[in-house]
């Protein structure tokens, strides 16, 4: 760029290299090609070189790829990924990464099954369109301004020097890695380098490739992290948050205080009408024959002009109808002053013109919106929202946009959601009647009455009606006349919106106030057709056209040897969005292209405008101003993040050129910069502030909005002492930026683009133009980028969501994705969060194509965005993490799982040192079998006994103790922890046991109790086979595997045997509350009846699941389930039934606890309802002769109610110790004769491993003694020790499941010091990527966790033991063997 600007190049040659760079960047030629051209073009300007010397041209970095496919080299006119273009903002993104790959750090990439990386290739393609972007389009160029920049240095009081944040960056991935990865095509090849550069650069060997991910990433987080914040948040149990003082480093302000800007005096315009209504009828009058509305259209229909005595005379008539003809004249629909939507396309203006005209007419008010197409149109149900406040009955529209409204079976228009009941009416001529002779509208003058109502859409998206007055749309539109120098009869081109902002503003008021010929170019033209409004400009010789940047833009692009264009005709070329600062590139080159055909450099005027103050500032020529030389600025964008303006003075790296849009408009206009989104101070010289406007065309309020009202509308400047600095009100006009030298207005951004991301303010546009310079720029499908913010833990966090090319790689995605996150960070300081990238044309749309950006945010937050590559990077962005806490069964084999049950049973026998294997007949010819001959050698088991073929004979001698000590049976299990125990039960402890049963369930020989539990360990196998015998009972027993046919059988069965006790498992209850839960009318007619239930035992060995009982009980409740039969039971390997709800004691007690206090082994109760609040509910009473102590597990000293602590117990049924085969029983003899470290020193306790407390009760149980309970919080080996606190695994998966709809089942382990989430998921393979974000974010909101790999995989993956509790040792382990065949594992950066 630089031999450009300084050779002395003609016109044409410049015009040409321009040219030559946009076909460039649209893939239309090579890199090589346009150099050669480009040297040829320049050759002859170039100065002489010795011979043999080296000549240097630099050269514009390539934006297609070595790869371009004919997708890519394809010219496409509606081509959007030059919006945001510019050369000095792309070098700098380059050489910001070039620094950040010096530091060699390889990054892992994400895993995807095969399967769905096909499925979102092939469902990812569209075919192309012309959408465009968000609205603000344009491309930055940047030029100098010294006049700016010497202002700036007198407002800073002579500072000579910026004042900047040290903020070290990121360290990014490695170039090499990157460079490899381009190579491959597969993801698992690109895993198995990353295992290998791993290995080699530490020197440890990698065991399998999830593994080796893993442990990069952690080596990724070990790198330096940027400084933590001065002002951060702490939030422990006791609720202090800890504020410290700010950093002395960081930029502040330093100017004087600003103060109030003034416009110039509006000189009074010669013979104006007292009303817009007045002028339309003078016009009418006057000049009926003259056009004032042009029509074009797309296809070959010529254009259609109205003319000011046809929009008069049908104004007037459609002003009758409303009046008279809708209802009755005694009860009319429509009175004066009701609103009226407006519904009307993007290419019928005429009609629309007639509508609006008839409203202000009518005296009715008119509230134009979108036409809504579909059902699901984005924003459509907030619009309805807005009409349903504003009292809306009527809709008037077209007879074509009638006919295209989607209807119902009976024909009728169809009730979209949101909406109020609307009665639809065509304004077309053939279908209104004509009015009497005698019958004449009212024109009065301008009035405070509302003229009309125009919707704007806020950054949440919601939409808000902003109200303008009659007298403020006359003044507006005196001030425009007056500004832009209109005349009578002179031509406007209007390629903008016309429904509302400056299309509305221009082409439909300001032109009826000075008869002007509009020329309305619609959207689908300029879709065909960029160059037709220039064409409209030469045709009709305009001398106004109004456009947004975008429109220079494809301007730009459709330019090809044009050679008889002039436009010489324009005095203004009105830039509605001149105010974004990247829009100015756009205009730049616009103007280097066309000068040559008679544009002047003058003629080019932006625009600031918002819906609330109207038009703010507009820089505009005319004969009778002298000529204001545009001021233009090269700003730190450090400096801008934080409120302040700073000269670039560093290596023009992170800049932003901005240029004013003019000086307040005249007619005294008000214009003050106040501190945003707080109290209105005036803000300093130096200081980025909210524009605030004092004008009589303004809005004047959000209708129905009062609050909201006093808080835009009418504001009061304060100065720095607390006094106000005028006496007038002040509107806030949503525009972020300062006043400058002269009093020429800047915009550096608006407040629903501003993200303040750690006390920083980050434009969304800025991001945006920094993710369109990374390479290749041709990766974003037409330059779609959406940019926005998320609250996670008390701050914003910025998520990119881009559309990627339909024929993008998996490589090609993560690389583009690590250089932008990479880029950001370099240029802007700051730490994306998500990096989400959709299919092509998924994004949804506005009217006019652009992206909807809450609707977008909305998807989003919903999971239901459906991204094919989600990248996460919680570790770098969340740094006010609260301050660590610094620390003082065996099933039997089965064919379907034979495999995995099979050397469980045989490391059981080896260990029990089994003489024989007891069976029945079936499983002896599993065991037989070839599936079990592969598993394990059939010849190394004992004598297998068949126990349906036993011998007929009673045997002579029955075996009887000699000793109450000696062994009974040894109970093995495996525990949720992988860990194989198997203890000891001696003839006293199991008497003891079935003794404590009997006496708490009160079980005799008349009873019937059934038992839907495996009985092959723990209770289960005491209850179903020993309790029974002991008692003298009757048991029902039902396997759990029946049910796996017959769900209903254990109900079944409990009703049909009037069964009054029953116990069962979680996995038995969780599968009736699924399956059953619709079918209870059924089985109520089937004679299902629960009545008679008295008590319904779970029996686990884990925290009781309320969410699970509560469920089963209200599903169950209409067959006659009373809700306080269903309880819990707790045991574990020491003592296998420490509590069990008995039959008279009193209902089970629930607490509701902090559970931010749990994670420091602290017991705080709260009440229900309150933050952070975990209920726990009571395991049950316990069991006669068990006692229990609550002891520190690290001390083993007794501790108070209000800690948490490990359950000892105490009892006669406890197990006598572990069993092992090597003569280890003392290794963890601990666990069966521990004693308290003081106090009772004497008594010998068991440790559960079970952390807990006791609570003394209210309730008092039959023997009127008050009742102690006991609340389970989980297994001491499952909770995981991070950041110096306790967290309990159920806690974390509670909260993932409440995410999403689709998540049926999650698991959370941790892995080298990395949290590891694993989800299984219930629908879409195409829904997985949605879950990742939502997962990190409720982890960090509720549990103050950032998640470092999320694994999403099928239903049923997650392994579960008999009891129905979660396996989690096991599944980590399948997970760094690679073994879980997952849908989609995201590495959180």
């Amino acid at each position: 760029m630089a031999d450009r600007d300084t050779l002395p190049l003609p016109i044409e040659i410049r015009a040409r290299l321009a040219e030559l760079e946009l076909e460039l960047s649209e893939g239309d030629i090579t890199q090589k090609g346009y150099e050669k051209k480009r040297a040829k073009l320049i050759q002859a300007y170039l100065p002489r070189v010795p011979v043999g010397a080296e000549s240097r041209i630099p050269v514009t970095p390539s934006s297609s790829s070595s790869s371009s496919s004919r997708y890519q080299r394809r010219r496409s006119t509606g081509s959007r990924d030059e919006r945001y273009r510019s050369d000095v903002h792309s070098e700098a993104v380059q050489a910001a990464l070039e620094r950040q790959c010096e530091r060699k750090m390889a990054v892992p990439m994400p895993s995807k099954r095969r399967s769905l990386v096909v499925q979102t290739s092939m469902e990812a393609y569209t075919p192309p369109d012309s959408s465009s972007g968000s609205e603000g389009e344009g491309s930055l160029g940047r030029t100098g301004g010294a006049g700016v920049e010497a202002w700036i240095s007198q407002a800073l009081r002579g500072s000579s020097s910026s004042t900047t944040s040290s903020s070290s960056s990121h360290s990014n991935g490695s170039a090499n890695t990157l460079d490899y990865v381009k190579k491959k095509k597969s993801i698992n090849i690109c895993a198995f380098f990353i295992c290998a550069y791993l290995a080699d650069l530490l020197g440890v060997p990698v065991s399998s490739r999830v593994s080796a991910k893993i442990q990069q990433l952690v080596n990724t987080l070990k790198r330096p992290k940027r400084r933590p914040l001065r002002e951060f948040f702490v939030d422990d149990f006791e609720e202090l948050l800890e504020v410290q003082q700010p950093d002395p480093s960081l930029p502040r302000p330093e100017g004087a205080e600003s103060t109030i800007t003034q416009g110039e005096e509006l000189c009074r315009l010669k013979n104006c009408p007292a009303s817009m209504e007045a002028a339309l009828q003078r016009w009418g009058a006057i000049a009926p024959k003259a056009p004032c509305l042009t029509v074009t259209h797309a296809n070959t229909k010529q254009p259609y002009t109205l003319t000011y005595g046809k929009l008069w005379s049908r104004s007037m008539k459609l002003a009758y109808y409303i009046l008279h003809k809708l209802g009755t004249k005694q009860e009319p629909i429509v009175r004066p002053g009701d609103r009226v939507a407006l519904v009307y396309p993007n290419n019928d203006p005429a009609a629309f013109m007639v509508a609006f005209y008839g409203c202000l007419l009518a005296e009715v008010v008119p509230v134009p919106i979108e036409v809504p197409l579909t059902k699901k149109d984005a924003g459509s149900q907030q619009i309805g929202f807005l009409l349903g406040s504003c009292g809306v009955a009527v809709a008037l529209t077209s007879d074509a946009c009638h006919r295209g409204l989607p209807k119902s079976l009976s024909g009728d228009i169809m009730q979209f959601k949101g909406w109020p009941k609307l009665l639809w009416v065509v304004t077309e001529s053939k279908h209104l009647c004509k009015p009497p002779r005698e019958w004449y509208p009212l024109i009065k003058d301008a009035n405070n009455d509302t003229a009309y109502i125009e919707y704007k859409t806020c950054k949440d998206g919601s939409v808000l009606g902003v109200t303008v007055t009659r007298m403020a749309m006359l003044t507006h539109c005196q001030t425009l006349t007056h500004t832009c120098g209109y005349k009578e009869a002179e031509t406007l081109v209007n390629v903008l919106d016309f429904k509302k902002d400056v299309g509305l503003w221009h082409g439909i008021l300001t032109s009826v106030l000075n008869m002007l010929h509009v020329v309305s170019v619609p959207y689908a033209l300029m879709k065909v057709n960029p160059l037709s409004w220039i064409q409209k400009v030469c045709h009709y010789k305009a001398k106004v056209v109004c456009v947004k940047s975008r429109d220079l833009h494809w301007a730009l692009v459709a330019h090809r040897d044009q050679t008889d264009l002039n436009l010489s005709s324009l005095r203004m070329l009105l830039v509605a969005d001149g105010a974004n600062p990247w829009s100015i590139s756009s205009c730049d080159a616009f103007l280097n292209v066309f000068q040559s055909m008679g544009l002047r450099s003058e003629v080019i005027c932006p625009c600031a405008s918002s819906p609330e103050a109207l038009t703010v500032a507009l820089r505009s020529f005319t004969p009778k101003s002298p000529l204001i030389p545009m001021g233009r600025g090269v700003l730190s964008m450090t400096g801008l993040s934080h409120g302040v303006i700073r000269v670039d003075t560093g290596e023009k790296l992170s800049v932003l050129t901005l240029q004013d849009v003019g000086s307040p408009m005249p007619g005294g206009t008000l214009v003050c910069v106040v501190k945003p989104e707080t109290i209105p101070q005036l803000c300093k010289t130096d200081e980025i502030g909210e524009i605030c406007v004092s004008s009589i065309a303004t809005g004047t309020s959000y209708y129905g909005l009062t609050g909201m009202t006093k808080n835009t509308f009418e504001v009061c400047p304060m100065s720095s002492n607390g006094g106000l600095v005028s006496e007038c009100v002040f509107v806030r006009s949503g525009l972020l930026g300062f006043v400058g030298p002269g009093g020429a207005i800047f915009v550096t951004g608006k407040m629903d683009g501003m993200m303040l991301v750690a006390g920083r303010r980050h434009n969304a546009d800025d991001i945006v133009a920094t993710a369109l310079a990374v390479e290749p720029m041709k990766f974003v499908y037409r330059g779609r980028i959406a940019v926005f913010s998320i609250t996670v833990l008390h701050d914003e966090r910025i998520v990119v969501v881009a559309e990627q090319r339909p024929d993008s790689t998996e490589e090609e995605s993560f690389q583009w994705m690590s250089r932008v996150l990479q880029a950001i960070d370099g240029i802007h300081q700051v730490g994306v969060y998500c990096l989400a990238l959709v299919p092509s044309n998924t994004l949804p749309k506005t009217p006019l194509g652009g992206i909807h950006l809450s609707e977008t945010k909305q998807l989003f937050q919903e999971g239901a965005l459906h991204p094919c590559n989600v990248l996460m990077c919680p570790h770098s962005c969340v740094t006010n993490l609260p301050k660590p806490r610094q620390k003082q069964p065996v099933r039997p084999p089965h064919p379907q799982n034979i495999s995995t049950t099979l050397p469980t049973v045989k490391m059981i026998v080896e260990v029990s040192r089994s003489a024989c294997v007891m069976t029945t007949q079936a499983i002896c010819k599993l065991l037989r079998s070839k599936e079990a001959s592969a598993a394990v050698d059939l010849r190394s088991w004992p004598p297998v006994l068949d126990t349906d073929d036993l011998p007929k004979r009673r045997s002579p001698l029955l075996y009887k103790p000699s000793d109450p000590e000696s062994l009974t049976y040894l109970d093995f299990s495996v525990s949720t922890t992988g860990m194989l125990a198997g203890v000891k039960m001696s003839h006293s402890a199991t008497s003891a046991l079935c003794r404590s049963i009997k006496l708490q369930c009160e079980l005799y020989p008349s009873r019937e109790v059934a038992v839907c539990l495996d009985p092959y360990c723990g209770l289960g196998f005491v209850v179903w086979c020993l309790c029974s015998v002991y008692a003298g009972h009757q048991s029902v027993l039902i396997p759990p595997a029946e049910l796996e046919v017959n769900p209903a059988l254990w109900l079944l069965s409990v009703s049909q045997f009037k069964v009054r006790d029953t116990f069962c498992s979680y996995s038995v209850m969780e599968l009736c509350t699924k399956t059953l839960g619709t079918l209870t009318d059924s089985l109520k007619a089937r004679g299902l009846d629960l009545s008679r239930v008295r008590t319904c035992v779970v029996v686990a060995e884990e925290r009781p699941r309320i969410s699970l009982t509560q469920s089963f009980s209200k599903l169950f409740k209409d067959v006659g389930l009373h809700p306080r039969a269903v309880s819990t039971a707790f045991g574990c390997r020491i003592n296998l039934a420490v509590c069990l709800q008995g039959t008279s004691g009193p209902d089970p007690t629930t607490v509701y606890v902090d559970m931010r206090a749990l994670r420091h082994d602290r017991v705080r109760l709260v009440e229900r309802g309150s933050p952070h609040s975990l209920p726990l509910m009571e395991s049950g009473k316990i069991l006669p002769g068990v006692r229990i102590i609550i002891a520190n597990p690290e001390t083993k000293g007794p501790i108070g109610d209000s800690h948490l602590g490990e359950i000892w117990v105490h009892s006669s049924q406890n197990a006598s110790g572990y069993f092992s085969v090597f003569g280890e029983e003392n290794v963890r003899s601990d666990h069966f004769s521990a004693r308290l470290s003081f106090g009772d020193t004497q008594t010998i306790w068991a440790r559960t491993g079970y952390l807990g407390f006791l609570r003394r009760t209210e309730l008092t149980d039959a023997s009127g003694e008050r009742h102690d309970a006991l609340y389970v919080v989980g297994a001491l080996d499952e909770a995981m020790e991070l950041r110096g606190m306790r967290y309990h695994p159920i806690d974390i998966e509670t909260s993932i499941i409440r995410t999403h709809k689709s998540i049926t089942e999650c698991a959370v382990f941790t892995w080298t010091k990395l949290l590891v989430v694993v989800v299984e998921l219930d629908g879409s393979e195409q829904e997985a990527l949605d879950l990742v974000p939502m997962v990190t974010n409720v982890v960090l909101e509720e549990h103050y966790l950032i998640v470092g790999v999320v694994v999403i995989v099928d239903t049923g993956v997650i392994p579960i033991n008999s009891r129905g509790e979660k396996q989690r040792m096991h599944l980590r382990d399948g997970f760094l063997a690679d073994q879980l065949d997952p849908i989609y594992v995201a590495y959180n950066m």
